[in-house]
This record gives C-alpha cells, sequence and structure tokens, in this order.
C-alpha cells in the first residue's frame, strides 16, 4: 500500500508532532501519536500486503493468496530484503502445487534472501527436497532434507521428513 520509505517519514512526522504536543502539555495526544506512529514502524518491518497473504495462506485459500501477492508491483524496490523474502516463499508455495520448475525458483531466492525463521527455512527446504525427488535428483534432496531436519527443532515438519525419506529409498 505505501512506499517503505513513505512509511518511516510518516512515522518521522508524527513523532515530530508528538513532541510538540508533549512541549505543548498534551500529554495524552503526545503518548497517542506515539501509539500511532508505532504502528507505521510495525508496518515497515513486517508489509502488510504480506501480513494479509500469510492470513489468507493460513485459511487455505491459495487464490486469495495469490490476489494479495499480485498487488506487489515492484517487489525488489517496494519490499526489505527479508520481506523479499517472504514474498518468494508464499510464491514458492502456491506455484508448488500446479508449476515445480516455477516454485523451485522461488523458494531459492526466498532462502537465498533470507527468512526470519528456522521453521521457514525447513519448510523452504522440505519443499525444495520434494521438488528434486520428483526431478530423480536423489542427492539434492538427501541433502535437503537433512539440513531441513537440523532446523526442524520443534519437530513439527517430523512425520514429513520421515515419509519423504522413506519415498528417497524407494528411487
Amino acid at each position: 500500500m505505501f512506499n517503505k520509505n513513505l512509511k518511516l517519514v510518516v512515522a518521522g512526522l508524527i513523532i515530530a508532532y508528538a513532541v510538540f504536543q508533549f512541549i505543548e502539555g498534551n500529554i495524552g495526544n503526545g503518548i497517542f501519536l506515539l501509539l500511532l506512529s508505532s504502528i507505521f514502524i510495525f508496518l515497515y518491518y513486517r508489509n502488510e500486503i504480506i501480513l494479509l497473504a500469510f492470513l489468507k495462506m493460513r485459511k487455505q485459500d491459495m487464490e486469495g493468496t495469490k490476489k494479495w501477492l499480485d498487488k506487489i508491483k515492484n517487489p525488489d524496490a517496494a519490499l526489505t530484503t527479508k520481506q523479499n523474502g517472504y514474498y518468494n516463499y508464499l510464491n514458492g508455495i502456491i506455484f508448488s502445487q500446479t508449476n515445480l520448475t516455477q516454485a523451485e525458483k522461488f523458494f531459492k531466492k526466498a532462502l537465498k534472501l533470507g527468512l526470519n525463521m528456522d521453521y521457514d527455512v525447513a519448510m523452504a527446504k522440505l519443499s525444495l527436497a520434494g521438488i528434486a525427488m520428483q526431478k530423480r535428483r536423489k542427492r539434492e534432496a538427501t541433502l535437503l532434507l537433512n539440513e531441513a531436519k537440523k532446523l526442524d527443532k520443534q519437530n513439527m515438519l517430523a512425520d514429513q521428513i520421515k515419509m519423504m525419506q522413506q519415498q528417497l529409498k524407494k528411487i
């Protein structure tokens, strides 16, 4: 919706006006304005469109997720590096249902740009391992599965990893 730099400018202006309100003696207004500026600072680090796309993804609405992601016209300029990583991660999940080659590109780019949580990195590597397995690249799939297993500290993906390892033995 807003450019990432515009969010910081708006937050700076609101903070400046909050300081003015404190000087004038309007403490309540100043506190409210500081809280309002924190919303823009939060949205600088967490893009609002990506947050809405994650909500759609949580409801298993892939078409809705794609619609939200399509609203980002130029992700390289509009998003920070980590946000761009999650943009590619979500696109990889969407395309993994239809176009494996495109999904592989998105997952690799997401891993290159970086993801914040180990679970997301493990999920991306697990998806890449599944794609490599379907393309009959056993060595690459084994490496990715081992990396995903190391990153999955809470064993949330343990069942999927075991299932994929069993399928790898059949190849």
